[in-house]
């Protein structure tokens, strides 16, 4: 079983600026079928938007699939719940804008692999992801869902990469983002029912302990529309997936990243995994291919293809710790 601490281990006690995805790029994604990113190794990456994706494959591991339950296993397919939102690099769609695409399900199709499975990816809105797993109705969510001790309760977990986040501002803003005190009475948009929520509803709420002003926190139907309130300037910030917001800056040329945080709070580095319902036997096979993943390079190929390398694990942890009830 794959339970081993994390070799490598980041300093999550403070913010580090311009840490993890710090991309550069050229071309547009909406025009062109592949866009270049440079990742914070400084190697260009030239990104793949098409739907012919070619992806990474590897082989089947018996002795790791025949640990699958035998429901899965006898109906031959993983049925893999992702979030629908377009959310560039981690899940997107390609410029047919139909064909799902990004690090996500390129993951999700390797674990697949090495069971054996034929992986179907089920694109459904963020908490469509949860629903759709306590009934059943998915096996897995490879939707960049980060471990938290809430969550534990309900669901297990197979990591497979860092959980770092990122506050996005509008191009030349000036803000740094180093502790809850920088988003005192700052409007900052974030997603509803997401880690990223959970921390800056703490940030706020130490504001108003230490005598500051909360956060006043604003929620929107979709990136667009939070974009475009970033850009009018009625909102000062975005907090979401460093991956996500690093590549938005570096495509777009609107945006900066002003700070990043580790996903798991102050004293944790947060963790993305496979999410499974609990005790439905299928986390420790996904942990088992995943670590087969990690051992025979296709994992690193992956991270490398969408410029993540820097968020790479070595090796997977079932249900380690996670962003606790409140962030102290």
């Amino acid at each position: 079983m794959a339970t081993t601490p994390i070799a490598r281990r980041t300093t999550a006690a403070a913010l580090v600026l311009t840490a993890g995805l710090a991309l550069t790029a050229c071309g547009n994604p909406s025009d062109s079928a592949t866009t270049e990113v440079a990742a914070a190794s400084g190697d260009t990456v030239t990104l793949n938007l098409s739907p012919d994706q070619n992806r990474v494959t590897t082989t089947k591991v018996d002795s790791i699939a025949a640990r699958v339950p035998e429901e899965i296993r006898k109906r031959g397919t993983l049925e893999i719940a992702d979030s629908s939102g377009s959310a560039a690099p981690l899940t997107f769609y390609a410029t047919d804008n139909k064909t799902v695409i990004g690090v996500e399900p390129d993951l999700a199709h390797l674990v697949a692999d090495v069971l054996g499975l034929e992986p179907r990816i089920n694109t459904v809105s963020w908490e469509n992801v949860f629903v759709g797993l306590d009934s059943a109705k998915y096996d897995v969510g490879f939707s960049n869902i980060t471990v938290t001790e809430e969550r534990k309760e309900k669901y297990d977990f197979a990591t497979y990469r860092e959980d770092n986040l990122g506050f996005e501002a509008k191009k030349g803003s000036g803000l740094r983002i180093d502790g809850p005190e920088d988003v005192a009475g700052r409007t900052v948009a974030v997603g509803s029912g997401t880690n990223q929520e959970k921390l800056l509803v703490e940030w706020s709420k130490e504001n108003e302990k230490a005598g500051r002003e909360p956060v006043d926190i604003k929620y929107y139907q979709n990136d667009s529309d939070t974009y475009l309130a970033l850009q009018s300037g009625r909102i000062d910030l975005y907090l979401g997936p460093n991956p996500t917001a690093a590549y938005h800056a570096a495509t777009t040329g609107k945006t900066e990243v002003v700070g990043t945080y580790s996903g798991a709070g102050a004293t944790l580095q947060g963790l993305i995994a496979a999410t499974t319902k609990k005790d439905s036997g299928l986390a420790e096979p996904l942990a088992d291919a995943l670590d087969e993943v990690i051992r025979n390079g296709t994992y690193a190929k992956v991270l490398q293809r969408w410029g993540l390398s820097d968020e790479a694990v070595t090796t997977s942890r079932i249900n380690p710790p996670g962003l606790p009830r409140t962030n102290k």
